[in-house]
């Protein structure tokens, strides 16, 4: 199994690090894909220890919508050390980056321009990114559609609809499900994993966030995965270990090919 999404490299893990790494691996993980901020300095060096505790960690670097508004005053220098993050820490991703409307921490006009701004980067470096959206889809895909022709597109902690999941699948995008399939009353999500092909998806924790059942109100951590499979293997009614191999398969997929320039 592979943990496509968590953020190891968060202070919430600098405490006992070799310990969740440990649980992980024995929860059967071999590896985990790591999401650092842009520009960030203290969780950079901390990345540094996570590769050391853990070499199958790799990592994805992009600026979340909810700093797109710190970078605003001179985007041209945030790309600049964006471009610089992902060269130093081999990225094999870049993301996460979109759009979110429900906070709204920087102005929708600003998030937008920061999100296409991304997306060029990303087809320059030929990485696949990882999109975050939260009541913003129209936009989202008009953006991706506008700035992200070719690229490998995954949406993160997938919560969207039949709908949102059909034209994601149309438009050549991966889903990726996190703890919220095992919550109760995430019944639609649950349809739309039953629905999805066998290619077209990943299992993630977005740790320390969203812990699954019966996990949850916990500080969620990779191990936790292993739950997430679980849950997915009722749904599409096969065993968790078709799942791990399905998984692990469309990572390898979507971010084995990537090319770090």
């Amino acid at each position: 199994m592979i943990d496509s999404h968590c953020h190891l490299a968060g202070e919430e893990f600098a405490g006992d690090l070799g310990p969740v790494v440990e649980r992980a691996r024995q929860a059967g993980l071999t590896g985990a894909l790591v999401i650092l901020a842009a520009g960030d300095d203290g969780e950079a060096a901390r990345a540094k220890a996570v590769k050391a505790a853990w070499e199958g960690v790799r990592f994805s670097v992009g600026i979340h919508p909810h700093q797109a508004g710190e970078h605003a005053p001179d985007l041209d220098a945030g790309i600049a050390r964006l471009d610089a993050d992902l060269a130093a820490h081999e990225a094999v991703a870049l993301g996460e980056i979109g759009l979110d409307y429900h906070y709204d921490f920087s102005p929708r006009d600003v998030q937008q321009e920061v999100f296409s701004r991304q997306l060029r980067l990303a087809r320059s470096r030929d990485l696949p990114v990882i999109i975050h959206t939260r009541e913003a889809t129209d936009d989202t895909f008009r953006l991706l559609r506008e700035e992200g022709a070719g690229l490998r597109v995954v949406f993160h902690c997938f919560t969207g609809g039949l709908e949102m999941a059909r034209t994601a699948l149309d438009a050549g995008a991966w889903l990726s499900f996190a703890g919220i399939v095992t919550f109760p009353k995430a019944g639609e999500l649950r349809e739309v994993a039953q629905m999805v092909p066998a290619n077209r998806y990943l299992v993630e924790t977005d740790s320390p966030y969203l812990a699954p059942v019966p996990h949850r109100g916990k500080r969620n951590e990779p191990a936790f995965v292993a739950q997430v499979v679980e849950a997915l293997a009722v749904v599409r009614a096969t065993t968790p270990s078709r799942v791990a191999d399905e998984s692990t398969a469309n990572f390898q997929r979507v971010f084995g090919a990537a090319r770090n320039v």
